[in-house]
């Protein structure tokens, strides 16, 4: 759902997006670096995984997304992890059994997320990641 003048309305994804959007929302994530981890958090003040992204993408996008990581999941196309772009949401289950934990894409095996320690970037590439890594979604393209 993308907030526009009056009421939201519905879009198909993913959002055709301005590429110095893009540009905005990488330019948000390096601000929101070493914010800190706060469960169910989703304000500069302290974001969890999930709440990261929403908020990211409200702020730059005007998307409304779901709240969990779960939720989240089901936006959008899917992507293989060859195809991964800058923008694209990764997930996982780190708990097993369910999504869990989103990131965002910021290219060369890269992503950047909310975690314990804070908003960082991590590599795909860890064991740890791949070990619990899913799918990758598609919900913003450049125009």
């Amino acid at each position: 759902m993308r907030e526009g003048r009056g009421s939201p309305e519905i879009c198909r994804l993913p959002l055709k997006v301005p590429e110095r959007s893009i540009d905005r929302l990488f330019s948000s994530l390096d601000d929101a670096m070493g914010t800190a981890y706060r469960s169910g958090g989703s304000t500069p003040d302290g974001f969890d995984c999930s709440g990261l992204v929403s908020y990211l993408y409200k702020q730059n996008f005007r998307m409304l997304l779901p709240r969990t990581a779960g939720e989240q999941a089901l936006l959008g196309p899917l992507v293989e992890k060859k195809e991964l772009r800058p923008g694209d949401l990764l997930f996982f289950s780190i708990g097993g059994g369910r999504i869990d934990h989103v990131g965002i894409s910021i290219g060369k095996n890269s992503f950047a997320h909310a975690a314990r320690r804070g908003v960082m970037v991590s590599s795909l590439t860890e064991s740890y990641y791949l070990r619990h890594y899913v799918c990758a979604a598609r919900i913003i393209t450049p125009d």
